[in-house]
């Protein structure tokens, strides 16, 4: 149902980025939240965060205050309050995309005869109780995942190649001229030299010259 209102969409994250979303399996399909799990880490996904909670009618209302005013609200925060909900913090590359293709369409009755193998074809009945919700872009999936993991880090992160050429591009040679510099100057307090001379040396902050003239 929350389909019905797609927002548009966010510009897609370069390929080096694992991405981030939210999946929540809803009240009508917590009795198959291990099977659907199995599902989700079979198609190649990271769980990084999980719980298991009761939203009441006002937390539902918040989490869906993008349809506030829409007919089915009520018949929405109701369902989703009837019961416990599982909330997961999904990773993988393009991971909003690729939840949104595993959940399929929104009314699990089309769901059937369109996309017989997605997990709202196989463990929902109606586009109220459809089993599964995602986010729809990045920027819904920050304000979800923050809604059910206040602590949770939301950014998107670097593929293990993109992140070990960073390492060796720009941090190992920091660190080792910062290194090089504190045998030189044997301060008395190297820790606090260190974190100092890092500071001044950030390979992220660019370097600004005294003569603006």
């Amino acid at each position: 149902m929350e389909g019905d209102a797609l927002e548009q969409q966010d510009t897609p994250l370069p390929d080096i980025f694992v991405e981030r979303t939210l999946a929540l399996i809803k009240p009508d399909a917590i009795d198959k939240a291990d099977e659907i799990e199995d599902i989700i880490l079979r198609s190649g996904f990271t769980i990084l965060q999980q719980r298991k909670l009761q939203l009441s009618p006002e937390q539902c209302s918040d989490f869906y205050a993008e349809h506030y005013g829409q007919p089915f609200f009520p018949s929405l925060t109701a369902f989703m309050s009837s019961g416990p909900v599982m909330a997961l913090a999904l990773a993988r590359h393009r991971a909003i995309a690729t939840w949104k293709g595993l959940m399929g369409p929104s009314d699990s009755t089309q769901a059937r005869e369109t996309y017989p193998e997605c997990l709202r074809a196989r463990f929902g009945t109606s586009d109220l109780r459809n089993a599964v919700h995602g986010s729809e872009t990045f920027s819904a999936a920050v304000r979800e995942l923050k809604f059910m993991f206040p602590n949770c880090v939301i950014e998107p992160v670097p593929k293990r190649q993109a992140a070990t050429d960073y390492l060796s591009r720009y941090i190992n040679p920091t660190l080792i001229t910062g290194l090089t510099e504190l045998c030189k100057a044997k301060p008395a307090d190297p820790f606090t030299w260190m974190a100092d001379w890092l500071i001044q040396n950030n390979p992220n902050k660019p370097k600004i010259s005294g003569d603006c003239s």
